[in-house]
């Protein structure tokens, strides 16, 4: 019984040596590949584990808690792209984290503010639903522009 049983693990785990070992030296480019793309992904995970806690720092209550600001800036997104349905899906998950739905409806009011966004920019929708998330109170990007005082021109 004993013999079969390490024959039977010769052959299972024969095969996925070999085949470890190969690639390894093969110099395949997709192992590269992988670790950048591995990297990539903990650089947004930490990308976003800051934002969460950014939040959790600039609002007070329960809509600074990261299962808020994740659900909140989701419906926010949904909304913003007429996905009504699944919106209303989120909003119900958010109302059952005991999250504020006036930070939800303000957000989206200083989204609707900011003006067109193109639909192919997507980190551009993302990092406005941020900040409108952060601060709902905040101006319009062009009214924050325009209020901004010009440069004192140069004297020769």
């Amino acid at each position: 019984m004993t013999f079969r049983r390490c024959l039977i693990a010769a052959f299972v785990l024969l095969p996925l040596a070999c085949g470890t070992s190969a690639v390894a030296q093969s110099g395949d480019p997709k192992t590269g590949e992988q670790a950048a793309a591995a990297a990539e992904a903990a650089k947004e995970a930490t990308r976003k584990s800051d934002e969460y806690a950014e939040a959790a720092k600039t609002i007070t209550g329960p809509a600074g808690n990261a299962e808020c600001v994740w659900l909140g800036r989701r419906v926010v997104n949904l909304l913003w792209r007429d996905d009504l349905d699944t919106a209303f899906r989120h909003i119900d998950l958010y109302d059952r984290f005991n999250c504020p739905g006036m930070h939800v409806q303000n957000a989206f009011r200083c989204l609707v503010k900011q003006g067109h966004i193109d639909p192919k920019a997507a980190d551009t929708l993302a990092a406005r639903i941020h900040a409108c998330w952060l601060n709902p109170t905040s101006p319009p990007a062009s009214a924050a522009a325009a209020a901004a005082p010009a440069p004192a021109p140069a004297n020769p």
